[in-house]
């Protein structure tokens, strides 16, 4: 077994939407980064990558490349997700904490947890997505940016029997 823990921060910049797992959502502002900025996704590839000591986000998808300059971070999830496969590990479990002020999650929770699952080749139930605030405290409370916190748990052997396929 194999623990891997993420965390990423994106302050608010001009912008009509957010995009956290996956989901375009609503906002009253949008992010600053060089990707779509999904924090969720960017604190979950961490956590994979750091499980199987492959360094960070960073380093696979550098923001100095321009190919990734507004890049969808599914992509970045998918390729985390290859590498844990390859190295012959599954994902058994995924947890993340969004933790931002605004904007609420419950409407989009499902579909974010959905998409974890579709990119991750995992059951929906191996996935869950929560938020908090904090409670007005710092630049998150003030609503500056937003965050997230991801936890996985890897384990070896057979990904289609984790998955609830039989392999036919």
């Amino acid at each position: 077994m194999r623990v891997g823990i993420g965390y990423d921060v994106h302050a608010c910049g001009d912008g009509d939407h957010v995009t956290l797992g996956g989901v375009k959502i609503a906002h009253t502002c949008g992010v600053i980064a060089h990707s779509d900025g999904d924090v969720a996704l960017h604190a979950l590839c961490d956590a994979l990558l750091g499980a199987m000591a492959l360094g960070d986000i960073g380093e696979h998808f550098p923001d100095s490349d321009p190919r990734w300059k507004g890049a969808d971070s599914r992509r970045f999830l998918r390729h985390c997700g290859a590498l844990v496969q390859e190295q012959g590990w599954r994902v058994v479990n995924a947890d993340l904490t969004v933790l931002a002020q605004a904007p609420r999650i419950g409407p989009h929770r499902l579909l974010m947890r959905q998409n974890i699952a579709d990119d991750l080749g995992v059951r929906v139930d191996c996935v869950n997505v929560k938020a908090t605030t904090t409670e007005e405290l710092g630049a998150l409370g003030r609503g500056e940016g937003l965050a997230c916190q991801a936890i996985v748990l890897l384990a070896q052997g057979d990904h289609a029997h984790q998955n609830g396929h039989d392999g036919r």
